[in-house]
């Protein structure tokens, strides 16, 4: 852990925003003229995204493109997005092009925008875009997001983001920031979460590890009751991975959980350890006469990848 880094930031923030200036680049003063106020720096260790920045702009400054090719949207699709824009804001901000001083045409984010409206909210996040190369803007948050420190549902959203707006592949922001495909996936299975469990793993008062955990339970008014329980009770990782397995959602914490198995000391531990190790979920089983070791995958692709971790030919790093 580097000592010089920053604590990291709590609460919502604001997704990709975070990774540029809020402030376009300042123009050289005129003989005469009052120097131009400079942009905003971003986050230590950033680097600058030229051709952009970061603002909150009014809604109603923001006008749709007129080649928008999706005219038809979803209505129990949008429902879900005003609800979460309402509970929790947008955290995927809106990519627009100025037209005007107070004038602003869409380029990405025409659902966002319209269930921002349909919130009743104001204002809304936005990337103002100063130049066409989409590319460049692209592999500039890219680079970004690599230094960054966002919490958990801030990485989720930029993922989907990037993903998304950007026509970035999954190998591509895979490879470009430093993570594992089932890494990326996982993080993303966390905009999966309820509002109400979203603003507590923003807040920093519920890991990633919990909310990995809760996506196990489908019934959103369960979930955010056992989200609530993990907090009040302290509950460990561990603990509610339990509770999800025996559905106890609503028994105390301490209630022991009734095994018909031995469970051997460490063997917790050693199950995390191959986690961290093959970078998936590895469950470790022990019965009677035997034991097992189950190893999750998400793809062919990424099976390959642990077979030539556990390959011993491939090994060159000291084993587990």
């Amino acid at each position: 852990m580097n000592a010089n880094r920053p604590p990291q930031r709590r609460g919502l923030g604001r997704g990709l925003g975070s990774l540029i200036p809020t402030a376009p680049t300042a123009e050289a003063p005129e003989d005469g003229d009052a120097p131009a106020a400079a942009p905003e720096p971003a986050a230590p260790g950033l680097q600058p995204v030229a051709g952009a920045y970061f603002a909150e702009l009014p809604v109603g400054q923001i006008r749709p493109n007129d080649v928008q090719p999706r005219q038809v949207f979803d209505e129990e699709a949008m429902d879900e997005l005003v609800h979460s824009v309402r509970e929790i804001g947008v955290l995927q901000p809106v990519v627009v092009r100025r037209r005007g001083p107070e004038d602003y045409e869409l380029v990405m984010g025409e659902r966002r925008w319209r269930a921002t409206q349909a919130a009743g909210r104001e204002m809304i996040p936005a990337i103002v875009r100063e130049t066409d190369d989409v590319d460049m803007l692209r592999d500039a948050l890219l680079e970004n997001l690599h230094r960054s420190q966002l919490n958990p549902l801030e990485e989720a959203a930029a993922y989907r983001q990037m993903l998304d707006d950007f026509d970035c592949t999954h190998e591509e922001l895979a490879s470009r920031i430093g993570r594992s495909r089932p890494q990326i996936s996982n993080t993303l299975r966390l905009l999966k979460l309820t509002p109400a469990v979203q603003r507590r793993v923003a807040a920093g008062v519920l890991s990633a590890g919990h909310a990995r955990s809760l996506l196990a339970i489908e019934d959103p008014e369960v979930q955010d009751r056992l989200a609530q329980r993990v907090i009040a009770e302290g509950i460990s990782v561990r603990g509610l991975e339990e509770i999800v397995a025996v559905r106890d959602v609503d028994g105390p914490a301490t209630r022991p959980v009734r095994r018909n198995k031995p469970v051997a000391p460490g063997l917790a531990d050693l199950a995390e350890r191959l986690s961290d190790r093959l970078e998936t979920r590895v469950k470790v089983d022990l019965g009677r006469a035997k034991g097992k070791i189950t190893v999750e995958f998400a793809s062919l692709d990424d099976l390959q990848r642990i077979v030539d971790i556990m390959d011993p030919r491939n090994r060159n790093d000291r084993p587990i």
